[in-house]
């Protein structure tokens, strides 16, 4: 899961690691994914400044198989109430179409403040092989083309390589990232792998036996070639792609979501 980059200051610290792998194990490709349904509960774990004096929301996260890719949907809405007692409400809400083999992108993104749309994207990617560069192709917020460097991963593939990596025991990962979220092209990700465990306590019968890992990931705009990331998350992930237990890290402040509605979808491809 890729969450929407709304705001954006972030730092990037993660100390004792310690994933251990069961041995060596073959990794694995898109059908290890599901499609499923998401509902999360955002609640307000701590604040950093003053500007914030409240903070809630919701998120729904929806994937759908549709046999030759996956159909995706984000949508993120958040109250917050700032320290003058003034409340804004902020609205994402981001869909994708990923080509299983991890070589074709459509997206479409908008954003709002108080009704008020304040960030919007819309095109499409392609990359000329796996692990080859490509291009994304704009048509909102203006026409443009972007080339993508060598390497670089969309979303679900990417959320593959990062279960591959936990299962193999790696500890960390660095891979540019496109998902049309913003303008500028890919981003490069970095991500902590910190377990592997063959199961963890869920209120989910469907994830109950699963293996999981936990990781956080940070990412960089490219151009800049800054070390402070414009983004960051940390989330459990169990093997099939579902996710839960996040912390969503906004600068001023950090936000909690707990998993409260669960369902996957059946299999028909």
């Amino acid at each position: 899961m890729r969450l929407l980059a709304t705001v954006a200051t972030l730092v990037f610290a993660v100390t004792g690691l310690g994933a251990q792998a069961a041995g060596p194990v073959a990794p694995v490709g898109a059908q290890a994914l599901v499609g499923h349904k998401a509902g999360y509960i955002l609640t307000l774990d701590r604040v950093r400044g003053t500007d914030v004096a409240t903070a809630s929301g919701t998120m729904g996260y929806e994937v759908t198989d549709a046999c030759d890719g996956w159909a995706v949907r984000q949508r993120l809405a958040m109250s917050i109430t700032n320290s003058d007692g003034q409340e804004i409400e902020l609205v994402s809400d981001y869909t994708t179409f990923e080509s299983k083999d991890g070589l074709r992108l459509r997206f479409r993104m908008k954003q709002t403040t108080d009704d008020a749309v304040t960030s919007q994207t819309e095109g499409s990617a392609t990359l000329r092989r796996a692990g080859g560069p490509g291009e994304a192709r704009y048509t909102v917020p203006k026409p443009d083309k972007i080339d993508l460097p060598a390497g670089t991963q969309f979303p679900m593939a990417h959320t593959v390589s990062l279960l591959n990596a936990a299962r193999e025991g790696k500890k960390f990962l660095t891979i540019p990232l496109f998902d049309g979220t913003g303008d500028g092209g890919a981003e490069d990700s970095s991500a902590v792998v910190l377990d592997w465990k063959q199961s963890v306590p869920t209120d989910y019968p469907a994830l109950a036996k699963l293996s999981s890992t936990r990781v956080r990931l940070a990412f960089f705009d490219r151009k800049s070639g800054g070390i402070t990331p414009s983004y960051e998350v940390g989330m459990r992930y169990w093997e099939n792609g579902v996710s839960d237990d996040l912390e969503m890290d906004f600068g001023d402040f950090v936000m909690r979501a707990k998993m409260r509605e669960f369902a996957l979808y059946p299999k028909k491809c």
